[in-house]
């Protein structure tokens, strides 16, 4: 049987060497020729089809089509809420914390592993004759920024800080896309261009600030995604920007287009041509929008299109040059993926062929969902009573709605299995011990378990899709989702845990959350408090491993948590610095942006600089000791923020600017160094409209988080 495996395999990969019997086809010529062949041998139907979502290549030619896939934090190949097509949803795949998580591990290194376990799994479903065909392109990561904890969708951006943003989008990036230089794992597709981080009104509200923040933070992550990450596909967002619609804006082709080199896919978001005439109410029909989207650059529909676009071309509102334009962007991603040419030399080609165990139920996926899970926990709060001690447990409560679930938000895929808070806990347990459950106080069931126990558990926080209900619809103020923000930042099930207090003081608040939460009252008086996000297969078990001490927690929060509402401005004020994140709040967060303790103490010394000064071009490296004072083995994030003190122009009170996550074992110290770019230290000038570096002192704050500054230097700028 084995060798006729082999037989069949040698078959199938001698299909990469078959005749190319067309210029575009022949992987010697350049990229931009090839294309011009494969556009002038198409007809103008195959080339309208090739604006899809699904773009479906050029069977006849030998062009094999694909399609998107959501993918924030693992493939979700049967969509979003798993609402695939019958029969192309049939397959599980790894996922991960939220991609609000992800962030809280402050680690690229790691976030691009799990993004290229992620392209390695989509390549699987579509290459593999025994799955349907999944997507290679897939709509990831998101570049919002989550400057307001309120909008509903937090848990898909990588927290409100654009510098730490456009690093981990840059990593997502890359490991979604692969380091080949010809070819992709798959194609990477940002979302949503620009300044989406509200859900109320969006198809008709407009987020308002000046070129400054435009250039230094709602499109920063999306500008190095492109230029350091190589991504070439973004989705447009549904909102206005100063009241153009994004979808038709001139900011796609004169700024992503022109000056970052952004040649690929720009997509509408679902049904974005169509609100340009119905949300908008901006174009008077649609085929006029249609056209606009594709004067404007728009070259994939997330939309029914093909009738107006049509239309519009009967009207003379668009010609075949104007589509043959279009069309080359998807086009160039295919070429790309390699779906224009059957190169033996592509790599990611023979993944399903050659490796045919499901990668979903490899041990290496359990562990990497695990260890990401692990790394993204942040400890908020411990007065002594983590680790849990085993050996001086006799019994546990664990006590929570949020304890016995993994819930798949809107993005999620479908996991191969799932380990709840009590799960972890029950399979780290010692056999001696007892572990009580209660999902509520129903008929004094919480109070009573925690009583009884000698340590309480309690798990709560948000469901991801508000218990089924509507679309739209909240379950209580504070759950937030697409299409619909939080009203509120408290939370309801806090009363739960003053019960539980109340009955054993020995109580550790597990918030299972995609976003922060006011919660003053838990903050003075529980004990312990972790923050760990949605959705992870591995939820209990990488809880239970910080819970009992097998790992100390590092991770680090990336959005401030408020103490109140009021401390907001309003949702719709997109000027952050109206008081808006870290940089400008002013206003004493109950958590501040980088917070996260460990099981250890660390002490920062020796700050040095390779150079007194930096000029355009320059990097300083930024050299200190860290060590380790406690007893237990742990990582630490380091954090650089400068300050601009002599600055003519507005800058924040501190910005991140550089971070390096460690491990250092107890009682050992490490040498930690941090670049520092003079890229990093300049501000937009819309007279110039350039990015120019400006002269005098920048001062250097080094610490544990914004807030916990532990060393101070300096640099000079000097500009000539």
């Amino acid at each position: 049987m084995k060798k006729y495996s082999t037989i069949l395999l040698l078959i199938l990969l001698a299909g990469f060497t078959l005749a190319q019997p067309y210029p575009f086809q022949d992987i010697t010529l350049p990229d931009e020729q090839r294309l011009d062949n494969l556009i002038s041998l198409m007809t103008l139907e195959e080339k309208i089809d090739n604006l899809s979502s699904r773009p479906a290549g050029a069977p006849r030619l030998g062009v094999k089509g694909t399609k998107i896939v959501e993918g924030l934090h693992g493939l979700a190949y049967s969509g979003p809420a798993n609402w695939a097509v019958k029969g192309e949803g049939e397959a599980p795949t790894t996922t991960f914390p939220q991609a609000i998580g992800l962030a809280q591990m402050w680690d690229p290194e790691l976030q691009e592993q799990i993004a290229a376990w992620e392209a390695y799994e989509a390549r699987f479903l579509a290459q593999n004759r025994n799955y349907g065909k999944a997507g290679l392109i897939v709509l990831a990561p998101n570049a919002d920024l989550g400057r307001d904890v309120r909008w509903g969708r937090t848990e898909e951006c990588y927290g409100e800080d654009a510098y730490l943003a456009s690093v981990l989008t840059t990593a997502y990036v890359k490991g979604l896309q692969g380091p080949h230089p010809r070819y992709w794992r798959t194609a990477s597709l940002m979302k949503h261009f620009l300044a989406n981080s509200n859900e109320n009104n969006r198809f008709t509200n407009s987020s308002d600030f000046d070129e400054r923040l435009w250039r230094e933070y709602y499109a920063y992550a999306f500008y190095k995604g492109v230029t350091e990450g190589g991504s070439r596909a973004f989705m447009a967002a549904y909102n206005k920007h100063n009241g153009v619609p994004c979808h038709v804006h001139p900011m796609l082709k004169e700024i992503t287009v022109a000056e970052w080199g952004q040649n690929g896919i720009i997509c509408t978001d679902g049904g974005g041509m169509r609100l340009l005439v119905i949300g908008h109410r901006y174009f008077p029909d649609f085929p006029e929008a249609t056209a606009a989207c594709i004067k404007a650059g728009i070259n994939m529909f997330l939309d029914n299109y093909k009738t107006d676009l049509q239309a519009a071309m009967e009207k003379g509102l668009l010609t075949e040059d104007d589509i043959d334009l279009a069309v080359r962007g998807p086009l160039r991603v295919l070429l790309k993926l390699g779906l224009l040419d059957n190169n033996r030399n592509n790599p990611y080609a023979y993944i399903g062929l050659a490796d045919t165990i499901r990668p979903w139920s490899k041990p290496a996926a359990m562990e990497l969902a695990r260890k990401a899970t692990r790394k993204s926990i942040v400890l908020l709060k411990n007065e002594s009573l983590l680790p849990l001690k085993k050996e001086a447990l006799r019994s546990i409560a664990v006590i929570g709605p949020s304890a016995g679930l993994v819930v798949s938000d809107w993005y999620a895929g479908a996991p191969p299995y799932r380990v709840s808070a009590l799960d972890g806990i029950r399979n780290a347990a010692g056999a001696g011990e007892s572990v009580r459950f209660a999902a509520s106080n129903k008929a004094d069931s919480a109070v009573i378990a925690a009583r009884e126990s000698d340590i309480a558990i309690v798990c709560i926080g948000n469901h991801p899709l508000s218990y089924g209900l509507g679309w739209g619809q909240n379950h209580v103020a504070s759950d937030g989702r697409e299409e619909v923000d939080r009203q509120a930042i408290s939370l309801e099930q806090e009363d739960l845990v003053k019960l539980v207090v109340a009955a054993n003081p020995n109580t550790v608040l597990v918030l299972v959350s995609s976003f922060p939460y006011a919660i003053p009252w838990s903050k003075e008086n529980v004990p312990a408090i972790l923050h760990i996000t949605q959705s992870s297969q591995e939820l209990g078990n990488g809880l239970a491993d910080i819970l009992f001490g097998a790992e100390s927690p590092a991770g680090r929060l990336v959005q401030t948590w408020p103490a109140s509402i009021d401390q907001l401005p309003p949702i719709l004020d997109y000027d952050i610095r109206n008081g808006r994140t870290y940089m400008y709040s002013r206003h004493e967060p109950l958590f501040p942006f980088g917070h996260g303790l460990a099981y250890t103490s660390f002490e920062y010394s020796g700050l040095q600089t390779s150079q007194p000064g930096i000029k355009d071009g320059e990097v300083v490296e930024v050299a200190l000791n860290v060590k380790n004072t406690g007893d237990f083995d742990s990582d630490e994030v380091i954090q650089l923020y400068v300050r601009f003190p002599a600055s003519k122009v507005e800058r924040p009170a501190k910005a991140l600017k550089g971070f390096k996550r460690v491990h250092i074992p107890a009682g050992e110290s490490r040498a930690v160094t941090i670049p520092l770019m003079a890229e990093d230290l300049k501000y937009w000038d819309a007279e110039q409209q350039a990015f120019v570096l400006e002269k005098g002192p920048v001062e250097l704050l080094i610490g544990a988080s914004s807030e916990d500054i532990r060393l101070r230097g300096g640099i000079e700028v000097y500009v000539y």
